[in-house]
Parts: C-alpha cells; structure tokens; sequence
C-alpha cells in the first residue's frame, strides 16, 4: 500500500527538524524548508534552488506542499475577498472552509477558519447551523494564510491574523498552539504577537492556558448581559457561564499594554436596550478591555434583525459615557457573504468564483 505524504505545513520547526535529520539530511535544511513554506509560500520544490536536486526530489516523493484547493475567490464592492477552500475529505462531508481577507491599507488581516463546520450552535451564526465535522490541522490552519498571500501578490503583505473564522479555536487548543508557534517563528510568517487575535466564546480551561503559553490579543465573544440571554443564544453559556467567564477574563495574563477585546452582536429587542448597555459597563469597569459592537449580519433563515442605526449609537453612547472604550465594527463583505457570522463552507456551485454568481447570501 503506498504510503500518504506527509503535508509538511502542518510540522512546527521543531518536528521539521526532527523529519529532515531523519532523511539524512543536515539541521539547517529544515529551516530553508520552513523559509520556502511560510516567508516564500513556495508551490513547486522546483523554486527551491538552493536546496539539492536530489533533496527536492525526496520532498517531492515523500511529501505535499498543499492540502486545500481554492474552490471559490469572490470580492466584495468594499475590497473585502472571500476564500472557500476544499479539503481532502470535502467530498464525504460536501463542506469546505472559509477564509476572509480585510484590506485596510497597509493592514491587510486575514480571518481564518480552525473548524470544518463548529459545535456550539450559536443561534446568531450560520456557521452553527451545520453541525461540527471536524479539527483542522496546524498546516490546514496557517496554509489559508500562505494561498491567500500567493492569491492577492507581493505588492498586498498580510499583517494580522485573526481566528474569528469557522470554529471555536479553543476547542482545537492542539492545533491552534502549533498554527501559533509556526505564525510566530522569525524564521517563518514572523508575525509579532501583536498581530494575532485569537477569539473564543470562553472555553475558560482552554483560555487560561493559552494566555499562559502566547501572549497573542484575547477577543471574548460576550453578546449578553445576563444568563439567560446568552444561554438562549449561545449554549455554551450553560457550561461556563457569565460570572465564571468574567472571572476568568479578570485573571487573564494580560501583557502590558494590551486589553481584552469583548465583541457584542447587538439583535435588535435581544440585548440591544439602554439597560443593556448600563449592565455591560457595570460588568466590564473593573477590566482592561475595549468592546467590539457588531451590529447583526443576516443569514437565511436567521430569525433576528439588526438594530437601527440609532439604536446602535445610543448603546455605543452609554458605553463611552462610563470609560468604557467601544467601537462599532464596520460589516465587511456583506454583499458577499464574508461577514461576521455568516461563514458556512458551502462547496455549492463551487466553479463560480466571479463576483455576484455564487449568491450565498
């Protein structure tokens, strides 16, 4: 039976290492590969010269540069571009992943997915809505990351990473741990911690060891203010709820200099009242954070609405006459689907990749 090769995206420099002086092959090797994977975002070993003939011909045979295939590409009327990937086993579970990437010039972020599909069934997300199938890898994580770059050229460099895609990134802790070493090397994406935003509904465990590991930016999903609520639109919040995860959140190992970000999806007549605002800044007074308002994005389907825009800005207003520092988020990618919550992987009509023919949304 003929072996499967190994996707060499998915080894941090240190299992890199370990696999290459496996070969017979010299330390330093592994880091030129490492360089060519995720500074060069190589496609071909036959770009890689300074490695031997015969090395390339090994890593041809042994291993795969790749484990997605670019599906769909669409772009925005606000530059936004919209990424649905396949992977291996798309065709037994007819779902990909999605990767967006913001253009603010010169901050370029992409949003990344670390789930096919996610298990806490937010109501508010239509991501939840198709169940969870499974994990990502560390190398299908940080190659959304590598084929997005090759995608939008030299002259556009990505500068941030967010995992606010598919998924619940702590419920992958293993993997999103080994995407973030292999993000942080300087011998590979060398992205600052600065730059990554981890975003998780608050797997408290998960959360309190990865504050303990990489002091990348922290984003809590709260979206309400009392135990109900969030447990009626969020379940998780009947495993770690409100005062818990506030708790945990005030332990945080917070580097200085930085906050946790809190992101709030206002549903209109759902958590968007002037009560709601004063319980949130009473909440959050004693913590180093900002919040992050995002006014709702639809789905089909979705039986909640967006708040009016008068709404929205009395419940900023309220936030910011208590110091708390709260901003709305712009909807991005709207027209195409790439929004907050609106992610779900459909490989549906997948050859379409002009912008306006896939028609998620």
């Amino acid at each position: 039976m003929k072996a499967e090769k190994l996707h060499l995206r998915n080894f941090t420099p240190g299992e890199l290492e370990g696999w290459i002086e496996s070969l017979g092959e010299k330390k330093f090797r592994a880091r030129q590969i490492f360089r060519h994977l995720h500074k060069r975002h190589v496609d071909s070993w036959d770009t890689c010269t300074d490695l031997s003939l015969d090395l390339r011909r090994r890593l041809q045979n042994l291993s795969t540069l790749t484990a997605l295939e670019l599906k769909k590409h669409m772009v925005s009327r606000d530059g936004t571009e919209r990424f649905v990937f396949a992977l291996a086993d798309s065709e037994t579970t007819g779902l990909g992943i999605e990767t967006v990437m913001i253009p603010d010039p010169p901050r370029y972020t992409v949003c990344v997915s670390t789930q096919v599909g996610c298990p806490l069934g937010c109501a508010f997300c239509y991501t939840g809505k198709i169940g969870f199938k499974r994990n990502l890898t560390a190398g299908e994580i940080v190659e959304q990351i590598s084929l997005v770059q090759r995608r939008i050229g030299s002259k556009r460099r990505i500068t941030n990473v967010v995992f606010m895609g598919m998924g619940e990134p702590l419920l992958n802790e293993r993997e999103l741990f080994r995407s973030l070493e292999i993000l942080l090397d300087p011998q590979g994406f060398s992205l600052s911690h600065r730059r990554i935003t981890v975003s998780t509904v608050g797997i408290i465990p998960a959360m309190e060891r990865l504050g303990k590991s990489y002091p990348v930016n922290l984003a809590v999903s709260l979206h309400a203010t009392s135990d109900d609520v969030r447990s009626r639109i969020m379940p998780i919040n009947r495993t770690y709820p409100l005062e818990q995860l506030l708790r945990a959140c005030k332990r945080y190992p917070l580097p200085p200099r930085k906050r946790i970000t809190f992101e709030y999806i206002l549903l209109d007549g759902i958590n968007d009242s002037e009560s709601d605002a004063l319980a949130l800044s009473e909440m959050l007074k004693d913590l180093r954070c900002k919040v992050n308002l995002i006014p709702y994005n639809p789905f089909p389907g979705s039986p909640f609405k967006r708040p009016d825009d008068r709404k929205i800005e009395r419940f900023q207003n309220i936030l910011l006459d208590r110091y708390i520092t709260a901003t709305t988020r712009e909807s991005r990618g709207l027209d195409i689907g790439a929004a907050c919550g609106q992610l779900v992987g459909s490989l549906e009509n997948a050859e379409e990749s002009e912008y306006g023919k896939a028609g998620f949304c």
